[in-house]
């Protein structure tokens, strides 16, 4: 398999995020925006936490407390499990299936490059498993 900078590569380089002083309401108006599962959530160029449409059901929505009351900060995972760029994604999926996580920011040096998402695994999997089947039926045809 690959290493996640390939699946980084056809990103426009955007890191969605949200600040820890934010309101739990305005970081669902950007999952909803940004059609995403999570955001990373940034004090200035430092990550100190994901923030999840898990963290608001268990946090928020179960617990009865209000979204437009209550900052990221409050509800966001702080223990972040973070991958580097040449991590394989077959490692990826072993990690996210372990921990029971959807989501992986990729750093660098202290540097956040991005975040990957069980969806970008599962495509690439995919994409995997069809060019070797293609391959395996040129060679029985040949």
């Amino acid at each position: 398999m690959k290493p996640v900078s390939e699946l980084l590569k056809t990103r426009d380089g955007t890191l969605w995020h949200v600040r820890p002083a934010d309101t739990v309401f305005g970081a669902l108006e950007l999952l909803a925006r940004y059609e995403v599962g999570a955001l990373m959530v940034m004090d200035g160029r430092r990550l100190v936490g994901v923030f999840s449409e898990r963290d608001y059901t268990r946090k928020i929505a179960l617990q009865g407390r209000s979204s437009k009351d209550t900052t990221v900060a409050d509800i966001m995972t702080r223990s972040v499990v973070t991958v580097t760029p040449t991590t394989g994604t077959r490692a990826c999926m072993a990690l996210m299936s372990e921990r029971k996580i959807r989501h992986l920011p990729v750093i660098e040096g202290g540097t956040v490059l991005g975040m990957i998402s069980i969806r970008d695994i599962m495509d690439d999997i995919i994409a995997d498993h069809e060019t070797t089947i293609a391959q395996l039926e040129n060679y029985i045809q040949s």
